[in-house]
C-alpha cells in the first residue's frame, strides 16, 4: 500500500468518524435532555431522531442498526421498530467505478474471464452490491463487490455503536450490553471477508448436501478475491410473494427453513446468523428454499450447543437443575433464583413451539404483531428492578437468529410439529462430544481451521 493509499484510507475513516459522530451526537444530546427532565428514553420523536441519524449514513451501520432491531429487549419498542423499517440499499457504485473496482480485483483483463459481466447492479446491500454475469461455459454467475474502503467505514461504525450502548446502559439498567457489542463488532468484521465467507458456504453446502429441499450456491474460486465473491446463480422468487400460496406450499418453504437452520446448528455448532427474508429465495414453485448470503455464520463452542438441548429438556421435564446447568454453560454468570425466574420467563416463550407435541403455528393464537412483546416487556420490568443482567455474547446471534426465523414462520403461517422436528435433528443420542467431532471434521475440510469463534 503506497503513502498516498493510506492518506486515502486515514481520510476516508476521518470523514466517516466525522459524519456518523455529529449524527449519533445530536441523538445523543436528545436523549440526555429527555432523561434530565424526567421523560422516557423511548418514544416516537427519539426513535424518529435516531432512524434518521442512522438512515443518512448507509453502509455498516445500518447493518447494525438492523442486527440490534432484532435483538429482543436491547432497545425499547419504538426504537426497534424504527430500526426494523430501515433498507440496507447503499447509493450503487456508478458504472466506470465498477470497471475500476473490478480492475483492482482481477486485474487488467478481468473482461476476458466472462462471456459477459452486467456493470449494473441487480441488487445493492450494505457492504457491497451484486452483478450478473455469464461465466465462459455459459452458466450465469452473481458477483459480490464490495463497497470502496467498507474497512474503516465499519471501524467508524463500530465506534460510534459503543457511544450508542454505553448510552444504553446509562439510560437504561436492565440489560449489560458491554458483551454484546463485541459480538456484533466480531460478525460485522468478519462479513468484510469474503474469502472466509466463501469457506462459509463450501461449509453449509457440505452439511446440506443430502437436503434435495435446500440448494446453495457453488463458489468460483477462480473469480474471488477478499472483496469479490463470485457464485453460482440460483433462480428463484421471493419468499414473500408465497404469504398467500397454499397452505402444503407454505408449510414445505418453512420446513426446508427449518432444516437449513437447524441442521447445521444441532449436528455441528454452526448457525446462519442473519436469516433475513432477503436471504432467501424459493425455486420450483415452493419445492424448496436457495439460501444466499454467507457473510454472518458462527461457529460455537459444542458445549454451546450442549446448553441449548439441556435448556429444552429442563424445560420439558421440569428439572430446575438442568435449566441452570443450561445458563451457566452458555456463560451467565451471577445468576440468583429470580434472575433464573426472569430468564425463564423468555426461555419458555423461545423454546414453547418445540416443547409441544403438536401441529401448531409459531404464535399459537397470537396476533403476529404482538407475539412476544408481552414477554420481552415482562422481562425488561424485571431485570429493570433485580438486574443488570450481562448477556453472554455467544447468546446474541443464536437468539436473534432464532427470533428471525420465527419471524419468517409467522410470514409463512406455517403450521408444522416443531417438537418432532426438532427431536429429529438431536436424535435419542445427542452427545456433546459428537457434535464436536463431526465439527472438527467439517471445519478441517472446508479449510476453517482458523475459526475463532469456535475455540472461545
Amino acid at each position: 500500500m503506497t503513502r498516498d493509499d493510506e492518506a486515502d484510507r486515514f481520510s476516508a475513516r476521518a470523514a466517516r468518524y466525522a459524519r456518523v459522530g455529529i449524527n449519533m451526537s445530536g441523538v445523543a444530546a436528545r436523549l440526555a435532555t429527555t432523561r434530565l427532565t424526567g421523560g422516557a428514553m423511548g418514544g416516537a420523536a427519539n426513535a424518529e431522531a435516531l432512524s434518521r441519524a442512522l438512515g443518512s449514513l448507509k453502509g455498516p451501520m445500518m447493518k447494525v442498526a438492523q442486527m440490534m432491531a432484532t435483538v429482543p429487549d436491547l432497545l425499547p419498542p419504538e426504537f426497534a421498530e424504527e430500526l426494523q423499517k430501515l433498507q440496507a440499499d447503499a447509493p450503487p457504485m456508478g458504472s466506470a467505478f465498477v470497471v475500476r473496482r473490478m480492475r483492482a480485483e482481477l486485474g487488467d483483463g478481468w473482461r476476458d474471464r466472462f462471456a459477459s459481466f452486467d456493470v449494473k447492479p441487480a441488487a445493492a446491500a450494505s457492504l457491497g452490491q451484486v452483478h450478473r454475469a455469464v461465466s465462459l461455459d455459459g452458466s450465469n454467475l452473481a458477483c459480490k463487490l464490495q463497497y470502496p474502503d467498507m474497512a474503516s467505514a465499519v471501524e467508524a461504525d463500530l465506534a460510534q455503536l459503543d457511544v450508542l450502548f454505553s448510552l444504553h446502559r446509562r439510560m437504561d439498567t436492565a440489560i449489560d450490553t458491554r458483551e454484546m457489542a463485541k459480538e456484533i463488532g466480531a460478525r460485522v468484521r468478519e462479513e468484510l471477508d469474503y474469502a472466509r465467507e466463501a469457506k462459509h458456504a463450501a461449509l453449509y453446502a457440505d452439511v446440506l448436501a443430502d437436503e434435495p429441499m435446500v440448494r446453495v450456491p457453488g463458489i468460483v474460486a477462480d473469480l474471488s478475491t477478499r472483496r469479490l465473491l463470485t457464485q453460482e446463480w440460483l433462480e428463484g422468487e421471493r419468499l414473500v410473494d408465497f404469504q398467500k400460496a397454499s397452505q402444503e406450499t407454505r408449510n414445505q418453504i418453512a420446513l426446508a427453513m427449518y432444516r437449513a437452520w437447524w441442521k447445521p446448528f444441532g449436528q455441528f455448532g454452526v448457525i446462519h446468523g442473519d436469516p433475513h427474508l432477503g436471504n432467501y429465495t424459493v425455486f420450483e414453485g415452493g419445492r424448496g428454499i436457495n439460501l444466499l448470503d454467507y457473510g454472518c455464520v458462527r461457529v460455537f463452542p459444542p458445549s454451546f450447543v450442549g446448553g441449548v438441548v439441556d435448556l429444552y429438556k429442563g424445560l420439558m421435564h421440569d428439572d430446575p437443575a438442568r435449566v441452570v446447568h443450561a445458563y451457566e454453560t452458555w456463560g451467565f454468570k451471577g445468576l440468583r433464583k429470580d434472575l433464573i425466574e426472569i430468564l425463564n420467563i423468555w426461555a419458555r416463550f423461545i423454546y414453547g413451539p418445540l416443547l409441544e407435541d403438536r401441529v401448531r403455528t409459531i404464535a399459537d393464537g397470537v396476533e403476529p404483531s404482538k407475539y412476544g412483546r408481552r414477554e420481552a416487556y415482562t422481562v425488561h420490568m424485571a431485570l429493570k428492578q433485580k438486574g443488570p443482567l450481562t448477556i453472554p455474547r455467544e447468546f446474541v446471534f443464536m437468539d436473534r437468529a432464532a427470533i428471525g426465523l420465527g419471524a419468517a414462520f409467522l410470514r409463512l403461517d406455517a403450521r408444522l410439529n416443531f417438537h418432532r422436528l426438532f427431536e429429529a435433528v438431536i436424535g435419542d443420542g445427542f452427545s456433546v462430544d459428537a457434535v464436536a467431532g463431526r465439527q472438527t471434521a467439517l471445519l478441517d475440510r472446508v479449510g476453517l481451521t482458523d475459526h475463532g469463534a469456535a475455540a472461545e
